[in-house]
């Protein structure tokens, strides 16, 4: 369940409230239904997937960021999971006492930090990650692979066109 009104019922009242004013109806849509997408999506997820391993999804974020980078420094993370340094510093923290996360001090500047997964977080991770693709793949099931390519390239173009807008693009080499 995602709310007390059905996507329809929401639409008619933004429409209602919104009458009358000079909007752009199009991005307005475009960017509530994103919204709206991301949390269904991650409700279904912690509900589906990670429940059963007591994850949330910035929990599992934090995991698939280490997970793929390896070591890699706190606020190369805190900003690959799109949270703030200080939410990572209460997710690690967690994730460490469930022997899932390692910390330690980077060997070039003892003020920063590097993160990797256990090999306990490693195996979850192999375990887990084929039955999370597996409802990324039920997500996404009703559009056609035309579909599918045009959202993707969609959302990317989305993203690079506010991180350049934002001065937030990523460098080249993230570890300098």
């Amino acid at each position: 369940m995602t709310g007390q009104y059905t996507l329809g019922q929401t639409e008619q009242a933004v429409e209602e409230r919104l009458s009358g004013l000079p909007i752009d109806r199009g991005a307005m849509a475009a960017i509530g239904n994103l919204y709206r997408a991301a949390g269904v999506v991650r409700n279904h997820f912690e509900r589906t997937v990670l429940a059963a391993h007591s994850l949330t999804w910035t929990a599992w974020v934090v995991l698939w960021v280490v997970w793929v980078w390896d070591d890699i420094e706190t606020r190369h993370a805190a900003s690959e999971a799109g949270i703030s340094k200080s939410t990572l510093t209460g997710v690690v923290t967690t994730l460490e006492g469930r022997g899932l996360v390692k910390r330690r001090a980077h060997p070039g500047d003892g003020r920063r930090v590097l993160l990797s997964l256990t090999p306990r977080a490693r195996r979850l991770m192999d375990e887990l990650f084929p039955l999370f693709n597996s409802h990324e793949t039920q997500a996404v099931a009703a559009l056609s692979s035309a579909d599918l390519e045009t959202f993707t390239t969609s959302l990317r173009k989305i993203i690079q066109h506010l991180e350049t807008l934002d001065g937030t693009a990523p460098a080249e080499d993230p570890n300098t």
